[in-house]
């Protein structure tokens, strides 16, 4: 705040955001520093470039009042960002119960006008980095942790990546494996039956070739059971039965002869 018997102001400069084809504004404050009315009036040297709201007016005693600044918008930028205007703030003390439209020259007679002249100060509205992008030096510590975090989030994703084919080729080989064992006890399998059934049909030609074959004695075995049990069933057994009684009967015929002959 300034130094002054009447008026504070707040601040001390005029500071416009510059951006070319648009309006810039920027505030004062003033207050009041004594017990009674104090009249202001705000001039420039450019007044057709910059809008004051209010130019103008009267501050109760203790009180403040805000005076905004605006500038029009500018075709071009000055050469180096430097303004050459400047604006004058006049203060003098007012009769008491005074109002804006009380603020006339003659108000200034005899009286002690206090005078404060602020520069102006251009900036841009929106400033570049101060670091180029792309470049390592003078980085801040976040940058460089966040640049860091990328880069590990960057070598995590290629590694998986690269872990992701390995990890499919160990088990396409694990199940080549496992069906090569499988068809390997396959063919063992296979071998081993084929050897057992060469086996039984080395025991079947051994079992022919000696005599009747098992099925064979087999058969007559259960034909002799059922003789025996059922021979009137069998006409056979029938005709064998006939010629042993017809050879009885010869046997006792000739025994009759005999005798008869011998008689004579």
């Amino acid at each position: 705040m300034s130094i002054g018997d009447l008026l504070g102001i707040q601040p001390t400069e005029l500071k416009f955001p510059f951006e070319l084809k648009k309006q810039s504004s920027c505030s004062l404050q003033l207050t009041n520093k004594t017990d009674k009315h104090v009249a202001f009036k705000v001039k420039t040297t450019n007044p057709k470039k910059y809008c004051v709201r209010p130019n103008a007016g009267v501050v109760l005693p203790g009180s403040t009042c805000d005076v905004t600044v605006t500038m029009q918008a500018q075709k071009e930028a000055p050469p180096d960002m430097q303004c050459k205007d400047k604006f004058l703030l006049q203060s003098v003390v007012a009769p008491d119960g005074s109002t804006t439209k009380d603020i006339t020259p003659e108000m200034e007679d005899g009286k002690v006008v206090e005078e404060f002249k602020l520069r102006v100060i251009y900036f841009p509205a929106n400033p570049p980095s101060p670091v180029p992008e792309g470049s390592d030096e003078g980085s801040s510590p976040r940058a460089v942790v966040e640049n860091g975090t990328q880069n590990s989030s960057l070598f995590d994703a290629v590694s998986r990546s690269l872990e992701e084919p390995k990890e499919k080729s160990s088990e396409a080989w694990s199940m080549i494996s496992k069906l090569t064992e499988e068809k390997t006890a396959a063919l063992q399998q296979n071998q081993k039956l084929r050897q057992e059934l060469e086996l039984v049909r080395k025991e079947i030609s051994k079992s022919s070739g000696g005599g009747f074959s098992l099925v064979f004695v087999v058969l007559f075995g259960l034909l002799g059971i059922l003789w025996l049990r059922f021979p009137s069933r069998f006409p056979c057994a029938r005709l064998g039965e006939d010629k042993a009684n017809a050879c009885d009967l010869h046997e006792r015929d000739d025994d009759d002869d005999e005798d008869d002959g011998s008689v004579d």
